[in-house]
């Protein structure tokens, strides 16, 4: 990568989805049932629990994604404010197929290794070819069968 040579783009924190309001009386339903449920077997804790995450899910439902700042410069990814140094990153993948370009990062986090943020179609290349020039191994990752879970019901 040739000094002071930065690759920057911005994106959304998450994609947002359009959520009628028989997704929300579709949530209040299963977490009223629930947890009245709870509460009949004598499990007030689990009751309060549901009661507390039903409404937690409507304000993340309800909260619009931010504009996330990403950068790749000479010392590594920075993603925000926090750099991921191309040492601490122990391999990349640049998905390229589909309708979305996603950049994947196996970092040396124990909890949720695997990053993965859009990229710009026209960045793919470059992406990969400054990952590579620093040493950044490339191996081939997916999207966790947890996210896709998460997106096929709305999330």
């Amino acid at each position: 990568m040739e000094p002071n040579k930065k690759l920057e783009w911005t994106a959304l924190e998450y994609e947002e989805k359009e959520r009628g309001n028989d997704w929300f009386w579709a949530l209040g339903v299963i977490i009223v049932a629930s947890s009245v449920a709870s509460f009949i077997y004598g499990n007030f804790f689990f009751g309060l629990f549901l009661i507390v995450g039903g409404i937690l899910l409507t304000i993340f439902a309800i909260k619009k994604p931010d504009l996330v700042f990403y950068e790749l410069n000479e010392r590594g990814l920075k993603i925000r404010n926090r750099l991921f140094p191309y040492g601490n990153i122990k391999s990349f993948w640049v998905k390229k197929e589909g309708e979305k370009p996603t950049l994947f990062i196996k970092s040396e986090r124990l909890f949720m290794p695997i990053i993965s943020m859009p990229i710009n179609q026209n960045q793919t290349e470059e992406i990969k070819t400054i990952m590579l020039s620093n040493n950044v191994p490339e191996e081939e990752m997916k999207e966790h069968v947890s996210e896709k879970i998460m997106e096929s019901l709305g999330f």
